[in-house]
């Protein structure tokens, strides 16, 4: 029960109280699958005007266990082109794995997304895309995502 008391504390602050005006909350319909709308809040050339769909699914682990968050794909959303983030929307973040702690928070994984892409100068897909998209499991967080390029 304290994991829905504090997922119910985060998603009210995401809909009251956004930690800026690039997250917005979509759909919450329940406790479990979030989708929020982020953008770049710089002026970084090459995501300006572009707004991505990220979608969370929190777990009953949660905030022990980092949620599962992946980039989807929409007609007018595309999945950012990134050297750490994978065509199928995988995103390849520390945070997301091995460095979770549980004073993050969904806002804080958000802000750590727009830092990485507003930080980007290189419009690339990781070197190994075609590849880890043809083999990849449906679930990124079940990737062994290798932490080796922090530069981007």
């Amino acid at each position: 029960m304290a994991y829905q008391r504090r997922i119910m504390k985060e998603l009210e602050r995401l809909k009251t109280a956004p930690p800026n005006s690039h997250i917005t909350l979509v759909e919450a319909n329940d406790l479990e699958t979030w989708q929020i709308d982020l953008e770049v809040n710089n002026d970084n050339p090459l995501y300006t005007g572009k707004t991505f769909r990220l979608q969370f699914i929190i777990g009953s682990n949660y905030p022990v266990e980092s949620p599962q968050v992946q980039f989807m794909p929409l007609p007018n959303r595309p999945i950012p082109i990134h050297p750490h983030i994978y065509s199928n929307g995988h995103i390849c973040l520390d945070i997301l794995g091995d460095e979770w702690t549980p004073v993050q928070t969904v806002a804080s994984v958000c802000i750590s997304l727009q830092s990485m892409l507003g930080s980007n100068d290189r419009d690339e897909r990781p070197p190994d895309d075609e590849r880890y998209i043809k083999h990849a499991p449906k679930n990124p967080k079940q990737t062994r995502f290798v932490y080796h390029d922090d530069t981007v």
